[in-house]
């Protein structure tokens, strides 16, 4: 057993919100934060001040390992917000015990471990005054109480027979626990055992709750529908509240504030959604049963508005407000692949999936690893292979959610209390794949097991290449993999987001090559543990895109059936020398803001942001950008930094008199950090009140490069019809704001004939030497043909002189584009029209398509901030017409900045309203062959750029 976390970095997902069960959540005494604990390793702190929008602040990062390492079970908040408590399975690898992870939560930092529990931390909870803290252990090992000015223990009962997963404290002080022992005990204030008694009937006590005068303790029973209310001076019993007409059981219970409602929660169900009842009179009164989630209830905590916040498997979170309103609900978004497995189908060779969004089969989606497309269902043709699920000679049965499957009527070896979750058979009846919530299995056709593999999550459908060479499956993490039939090896995996958008999605190898949507290389990356004693660093693949971004070595890993063959042939074609840096020799650094709080206010024009940086120690600091607003404010590139230990410091920020997201990102030789931000709201004097002339804001002048080609002198390449249109009609539309939004438009158009490639590059070159300033505004509009280099993925813009078999030498480079548009200190929009490099000669060859993806993604990154909207991924042919004399795409851009773009009539047009027109112009317009994609960076907040 290792002594420390391991050093090497573990592949992780990489989202908003959970991938896992939430086990427990937690809220400050005064409803500024909720703190959510998941399965899926992570414990995640979000803003709930302002619930019309709930924002996540961060993710706290225990030390993790393999397995069950690292689980989150339990985690609670301290009452002044300051502190989060966490612990589930967590240290037993290396320590063989558990360990309690103290945060701070402002920072992230970890900043106390408790250790040598002798079990896992089922429960953790802070008394109402923030003295204590009380974790209940699994096993027969009972509780433990530590004071929280430097976290000694100070009480502990070992006196338990079972597992506890419950306990709470009263405003006196007075604790109370369950236990799968099946007692409910009560302590008094020195933690002293005042009572022990059992629920009625020998019921299993699973949650407990106090009421807000400490008069009464409410007991949420598993598996009964059953709620017992208790004196809190003796235990003894008081009432039960109606639980007539429940399929299912009230294992959570929590109080109102005012104590005038009970609530309970759990498994209780009703047409698919799990409920949470409410009665009044402290639980003697009626009910009324509030629909709340798919999954389990898993915590419910009240609020200071009369309302509770709650937390589920699904996972989810929730909000009520004292209405009963579910104001908040904030899902998984992960793919649910549950139910409906003979939809799960695959092509001959798998690289076709047909998958879902939602469970039970709904919202399905069809994903081409060959076009790296996702393609509605309705518009795909192709014959897809269901999983074989009976043979004549394979009777497997009862392995569907179930303990017990058999093949010709005897017993599958699986592992107690081991659940069969789903079934292949391979095409020649030579064996069977069965997959569980643990493991995935090969056996053969006599019922020999020939490998079986863990797995991520819950395997929820399996599937089998014709030739019965490759599996897929798909978990309840989100992922679908691919894995080598004959040993169990994996191959690729899948991740599709489900946010609202549902058109991001990665693509990586086990070692973590990867291949990415627009936005999709920040949905995985490395978790690299520090030791023991420290929070781990978590860094998006996308910092490691000059290594491991390689589409290429992505398509091979299918065909050859083993990576490093996939990555010598990639590497050979390419002309590339195999990678041998490591993940953790190529770090970038790590920036944290320590003061002011998100939320914060300023009523000061300058505001001290105070932060900590630190980058190894072979890699010094090279850059440190202050960016407000997504404009870069300050570069410094000098410092006095050393390396591995952080440095705190401090620097003044001028911020506008408006409310303002504030970003820090520091670079170093390998790459940039991931970036720190903190939103502070504007309290100062507003604008438009009397002031100095000198303090009265400017309209911003806005700067246009606009270039469309027609023409190309090469009969080689294809000529269009629309695109110097577009660049005319794109400069038209904004010349309209002058005056209007913009104090200026000032437009550098380059006309068809003139629009070869040093011309183009002279007009980058103009705007680099135009003296814009941080309140002005450049938009760049390039509207033709794009091609790559097929072999080194590199993007071209083809201008009016490119010769083809030349493109080095004649076409204009992504990375002059680029080191124009990422340095400009202002905020900058890119409009880019071109399609897949097969429409420049209008023969498309093999080999010669490629994504847009990547620069996209380089373009949109913290440190660059550029807003990208482009017309394709690359992949797809960019769509003009004569009915509309436009590009679909550019088309779309004018409507939306003349006015469609603003669905609600507020009178101005915005980024993230232009991102919508967009996507549903072009799609409409092009009956969904064309699909545009934005890339908007997370440190630039939405922003007006025209006025209707």
């Amino acid at each position: 057993m290792p002594k420390e976390p391991p050093s090497e970095p573990i592949l992780r997902l990489n989202t908003e919100m959970h991938t896992a069960p939430i086990g427990r959540i937690g809220v400050d005494s005064e409803n500024k934060y909720l703190v959510t604990g998941s399965e899926d390793k992570t414990i995640k702190v979000w803003d709930i001040r302002d619930l019309s929008s709930i924002r996540l602040l961060q993710t706290l990062r225990v030390p993790i390992g393999e397995g069950k390492e690292g689980k989150i079970y339990a985690v609670a908040i301290s009452p002044d917000g300051e502190t989060i408590a966490s612990g589930g399975w967590t240290g037993y690898e290396w320590d063989k015990s558990a360990s309690i992870y103290i945060f701070d939560r402002q920072s992230g930092k970890l900043i106390k471990r408790i250790t040598w529990l002798p079990n896992v931390i089922q429960h953790l909870s802070y008394s109402k005054d923030g003295r204590f803290l009380a974790a209940t252990l699994g096993g027969a090992n009972g509780i433990r109480i530590y004071e929280t000015d430097g976290y000694s223990q100070v009480a502990s009962d070992t006196d338990y027979g079972d597992s506890s997963y419950g306990a709470d404290f009263d405003k006196e002080g007075r604790l109370v626990t369950s236990s799968d022992d099946g007692y409910i005990r009560l302590y008094d204030r020195e933690f002293k055992l005042i009572k022990k008694e059992k629920p009625q009937g020998g019921s299993l006590p699973f949650s407990v709750a106090f009421s807000p005068n400490g008069s009464n303790i409410a007991v949420g029973i598993i598996g009964k529908n059953k709620v017992e209310i208790l004196s809190g001076s003796d235990l003894s019993y008081q009432y039960s509240p109606d639980t007539s007409d429940a399929n299912g059981d009230f294992s959570i219970v929590s109080f109102s504030l005012d104590g005038n409602y009970l609530y309970a929660g759990g498994k209780a169900s009703v047409n698919g959604q799990c409920f949470i009842r409410k009665w009044s009179n402290g639980g003697k009164g009626q009910y009324k049963d509030l629909s709340a989630s798919v999954s389990t209830i898993m915590q419910i905590v009240p609020l200071k508005n009369d309302g509770i916040v709650f937390g589920s498997q699904d996972p989810a979170f929730g909000i009520f407000d004292k209405k009963d309103e579910r104001i908040v609900f904030k899902q998984g978004d992960k793919p649910d692949y549950r139910g409906n497995t003979e939809e799960f189908q695959i092509s001959k060779d798998t690289k076709t999936i047909r998958f879902w969004y939602e469970q039970g089969g709904n919202s399905p989606k069809v994903f081409s690893l060959k076009d790296r497309e996702l393609l509605d269902v309705s518009n795909f043709k192709d014959n897809l292979l269901k999983p074989i699920l009976k043979s004549d000679k394979l009777d497997v049965t009862d392995w569907l959610n179930n303990y017990n499957p058999q093949l010709n009527e005897r017993a599958l070896q699986l592992k107690q209390h081991e659940r069969s979750r789903s079934l292949a058979i391979l095409p020649d009846d030579s064996g069977f794949l069965l997959a569980s919530e643990w493991a995935l299995r090969l056996f053969d056709k006599n019922g020999k097991e020939k490998w079986n593999i863990a797995v991520p999550s819950v395997a929820w459908n399996v599937n089998v290449s014709q030739n019965g060479k490759i599996a897929v499956a798909a978990f309840a993490d989100g992922t679908i993999r691919w894995f080598r039939v004959r040993d169990g090896k994996e191959l690729l995996a899948f991740f599709p987001l489900n946010d609202k958008d549902r058109n991001k999605w990665v693509l990586w190898t086990p070692t973590g090559y990867y291949d990415a949507s627009v936005g999709g290389d920040e949905l995985i990356g490395w978790h690299v543990n520090r030791g023991k004693d420290k929070e781990a660093d978590f860094y998006s693949i996308s910092k490691f895109s000059h290594i491991y971004y390689r589409p290429d070595i992505v398509s091979k890993v299918l065909d050859t059936l083993d990576e490093d063959e996939a990555i010598r042939q990639a590497n050979e074609e390419a002309n590339l020398k195999t990678q041998t840096a490591s993940v953790t020799k190529t770090l970038p650094p790590v920036v944290k803001i320590l003061s002011p709080v998100s939320g914060a206010e300023a009523a000061n024009t300058e505001l001290v942001i105070k932060y900590e940086v630190r980058t190894p120690a072979d890699a010094p600091l090279t850059a440190f950008k202050v960016i407000v607003n997504g404009v870069k404010q300050e570069i410094k590139t000098s410092f006095n930094y050393k390396g591995i230990e952080s440095n705190e410091d401090e620097i003044a920020v001028k911020i506008p008199e408006e409310d303002c997201t504030i970003a820090l990102v520091a670079e170093n030789k390998h790459s940039a950090s991931e970036p720190a931000i903190v939103v502070i709201k504007w309290k100062g004097t507003s604008k438009g009140t009397a002031k100095s002339a000198s303090s009265i804001p400017q309209k911003p002048r806005l700067f246009i490069l606009s270039v469309g080609i027609n023409d190309y002198q090469s009969p080689a390449i294809r000529n269009l019809s629309f695109a110097e249109k577009d660049a005319k009609d794109f400069v038209k539309v904004m010349r309209e704001q002058e005056d209007i939004l913009y104090k200026e438009v000032i437009a550098h158009r380059i006309p068809n004939e003139e629009a070869t490639k040093e011309n183009i590059l002279d007009g980058f070159d103009w705007l680099d030497k135009s003296k814009i300033n941080d309140e002005d505004v450049v938009m760049v509009l390039l509207s033709g043909h794009g091609t790559n280099d097929p072999i080194k993925n590199f993007y071209y813009y083809i201008s009016a002189d490119t010769d083809i078999n030349r493109l080095k030498a004649t076409a204009v480079p992504f990375t002059d584009i680029k080191n124009t548009v990422t340095t400009l200190r202002c905020k900058t929009v890119f409009f880019l029209d071109t399609c897949r490099a097969g429409n420049v000669t209008g023969a498309e060859k093999s080999g010669t398509s490629f994504s847009l993806s990547g620069i996209l993604n380089d373009l949109m990154s913290a440190q660059n901030g550029v807003i990208v909207f482009a017309s394709s991924t690359g992949t797809q042919v960019s769509l003009e017409h004569s009915d509309w004399e436009n590009g679909a795409f550019t088309k779309a851009v004018v409507e939306g900045i003349k006015g469609e773009a603003d669905f609600k009539k507020t009178g101005r047009v915005t980024i993230n309203m232009m991102n919508l027109h967009i996507s549903e112009r072009v799609r409409d317009l092009t009956d969904g062959k064309q699909t545009p994609v934005a890339a908007i960076p997370i440190t630039v907040p939405d922003f007006p750029i025209a006025v209707v």
